[in-house]
């Protein structure tokens, strides 16, 4: 069973990938397949629940600060080769 926290991640998820479906609908700018949701969710999901466990599970609130900083900047590194490139791996959007 879902906690309250958890709840609340699964709802800002869902307001997040809002923001491209909307986006899609008035602007050919915006081209997300039903794969590219589905990554992005995953990868939402993912550190949603992940920065949920570290505020649960760790006591000192400078450690919390650090370590959801940390697991944010990876997504955000994850994100960006996702959709840019920026590494220049196979996994690259452009």
């Amino acid at each position: 069973m879902l906690n309250k926290q958890q709840k609340t991640v699964l709802v800002v998820i869902g307001l997040i990938l809002l923001v491209p479906f909307i986006a899609m609908q008035f602007t050919s700018e915006v081209q997300w397949t039903f794969f590219d949701f589905v990554v992005a969710f995953v990868l939402l999901l993912s550190v949603g629940f992940s920065c949920e466990w570290i505020l649960r599970k760790v006591q000192s609130n400078r450690q919390r600060l650090l370590f959801c900083f940390l697991l944010v900047f990876v997504f955000g590194l994850i994100w960006a080769e996702l959709a840019i490139g920026i590494f220049g791996t196979p996994f690259a959007g452009s």
